[in-house]
């Protein structure tokens, strides 16, 4: 994917990454492009699928969600239908805001965004009642440290 970018590119893409809510003549006057030129660079990128969208980020906490849970899940059951029945349980479930298939001891691992333990609890025993786990260990964010939705982008070479 670097080859689809160049270094003007890459400067778009972090400027869009800081605040993608400028105009397209404010992030172009940014990188030294006008308008129409900087307009079709994020077109492209749009259009090759490097940026994937926009959207508003909002302070979990002020919203009602500000409890992250980390829950990695083991199963015994690795077939195609399971996992699909899973799936399609976890997409169902808005709490949960990050879903990834993993390597190593542990199959999966969940982002929860949840009010406090019960919401959580409660959240647990909907996916319970989804598919059969295994084992399913769950922990609490104390503190947030450091957080960034931005992609560290290469270099180009």
């Amino acid at each position: 994917m670097q080859e689809l970018f160049d270094s003007l590119d890459r400067a778009i893409l972090m400027e869009l990454q800081k605040d993608c809510a400028r105009s397209v003549a404010e992030i172009g006057a940014i990188v030294g492009l006008s308008q129409s030129p900087c307009w079709k660079r994020i077109r492209r990128l749009e259009e090759a699928g490097v940026i994937l969208g926009r959207v508003a980020l909002l302070d979990p906490a002020k919203v009602g969600v500000g409890t992250a849970v980390f829950v990695t899940i083991r199963t015994n059951q690795h077939n195609e239908a399971w996992l699909e029945r899973f799936a399609a349980a976890v997409r169902a479930i808005p709490e949960i805001v990050e879903f990834h298939r993993m390597s190593g001891d542990v199959d999966y691992l969940l982002k929860l965004q949840v009010a406090d333990i019960a919401d959580y609890d409660r959240i647990y025993k909907k996916l319970i009642r989804t598919t059969e786990l295994y084992d399913v260990s769950s922990s609490f964010a104390m503190e947030q440290i450091k957080y960034s939705t931005a992609i560290p982008i290469p270099e180009p070479s």
